[in-house]
């Protein structure tokens, strides 16, 4: 039988797996899955400051400094002043920026499809619950470490012993 850690370990090699398959197959449209992020962002949300695109990603704001310098010198994204605050500017995504996402996210959602095609409906269904199961425990612990729900986690983890 397989360790949590075994199977933690399968989890982190099939990500990056993933991500190194997707990132190939969007760079044959032209962006890969890491400009396609702020792209999608921008898609979804419209107009962000770079600082709220920083916070949204999980990302450092001189990576998205530097990420935005370069959708936007490709010009995929165009930077206006900020009507709230003078300093600060906006970041738009533009009308090539959505027609690259576009085509990127066909050939993104066809190899998402084709990986799981391996498993059937009932093993989808399955993953589906586990991944609901895990992702509602990292968020619990995550909780936890932040000040957040601890007696509400330390509760569940002593009924559990």
């Amino acid at each position: 039988m397989k360790t949590t850690i075994d199977i933690s370990q399968g989890m982190f090699k099939l990500y990056h797996q993933v991500s190194r398959l997707l990132n190939e197959c969007m760079m044959d449209e032209g962006v890969s899955l890491a400009r396609s992020k702020f792209l999608l962002l921008l898609d979804c949300q419209g107009p962000l400051r770079s600082t709220d695109i920083a916070s949204a990603l999980g990302f450092a704001p001189r990576t998205v400094t530097e990420a935005i310098d370069g959708l936007e010198r490709d010009k995929l994204v165009v930077r206006e002043p900020d009507p709230k605050d003078r300093r600060a500017k906006i970041v738009s995504i533009t009308a090539m920026g959505r027609t690259v996402i576009n085509a990127a996210q066909q050939p993104q959602h066809k190899t998402i499809e084709a990986i799981f095609s391996a498993l059937d409906d009932n093993q989808k269904a399955q993953l589906g619950e586990i991944l609901t199961c895990l992702s509602r425990r990292t968020e619990e612990l995550q909780r936890a470490r932040n000040g957040n729900g601890m007696a509400e986690t330390a509760g569940r983890q002593h009924a559990a012993e």
